[in-house]
């Protein structure tokens, strides 16, 4: 189905953002919103080792920003869900989920595991399995970071919870629909992709000092169109005093930037 939108040029912080959501929801009858955005109010808290000796100083002193209890209390992680994180990068989630998996569940990391997957067994992670096949991954020629991609396969099926944090900004939009098609092939029927992502506003052009920003209604016509339900969105990570003016690392943004947090599931 075609979506058609036409929002305001200046993407408000998620908080203001559901009745554009809702908006997209009545031109695309596909779309569920279970309508709750405050995860504390209707689940209790991940029970996550905060302090495993995998994890630094320096990762721990985010916590209380990144909120990781909360966040994947809103995705519905349970101890025994097979979980496939997408972009570990340097492990900050997975030093988190490994081990709250480890014993029941299982952990996979898949695309851009180059930093942590020789870490692994140092770090007491020996359990999460890496997976995946990626063919052309290639940075393209916009500032930044942006690749494209040529194919993509995650290699699981029946998977319970998809999660990638603060990448959808890394590929192109062709290449988020190749990786949106892969997830939901890896996931089981009424399993969930979580997606967190630092806001863009809405239909903005590109530049450079915002390449690490994504538009959020583009991430849920994407995934929509993929197959997905929309099924809720969190305001835990909204940031009122980030304009989104500037890149995710300018020294205004001491509190990390205003993120979007979105739920997607599998229909049955």
């Amino acid at each position: 189905m075609k979506i058609w939108t036409r929002f305001p040029s200046r993407m408000l912080p998620m908080k203001r953002l559901l009745p554009y959501l809702l908006l997209l929801m009545s031109l695309a009858p596909d779309i569920a919103l279970s309508g709750s955005g405050n995860i504390t109010e209707r689940a209790g808290l991940v029970d996550l080792d905060l302090n495993h000796p995998s994890r630094s100083n320096k990762e721990k002193a985010r916590d209380h920003h990144r909120r990781p209890r909360e966040t994947l209390a809103f995705f519905g992680l349970k101890d025994n869900m097979r979980v496939i994180e997408l972009f570990p990068g340097g492990g900050w989630y997975t030093k988190l989920l490994g081990p709250f998996l480890q014993q029941s569940g299982t952990l996979y990391i898949a695309m851009g595991t180059n930093q942590i997957e020789p870490k692994l067994k140092e770090l007491g992670l020996s359990k999460v399995v890496p997976v995946g096949m990626v063919e052309g991954f290639n940075k393209t020629d916009a500032p930044g970071y942006i690749f494209s991609v040529d194919r993509i396969d995650l290699q699981q099926t029946n998977v319970d919870l998809v999660l990638t944090f603060r990448n959808a900004h890394n590929l192109t939009s062709k290449a988020r629909m190749m990786l949106n098609r892969a997830v939901f092939d890896a996931l089981k029927p009424g399993g969930i992709f979580g997606i967190v992502d630092h806001t863009k506003r809405h239909m903005e052009a590109f530049s450079a000092p915002t390449w690490r920003r994504t538009d959020p209604v583009q991430i849920i016509k994407e995934a929509v169109k993929a197959g997905f339900e929309f099924e809720d969105y969190s305001s835990i990570h909204t940031r009122p005093e980030d304009g989104l003016e500037f890149d995710t690392r300018h020294e205004s943004l001491v509190n990390e930037t205003d993120r979007f947090t979105l739920k997607f599931r599998k229909p049955m």
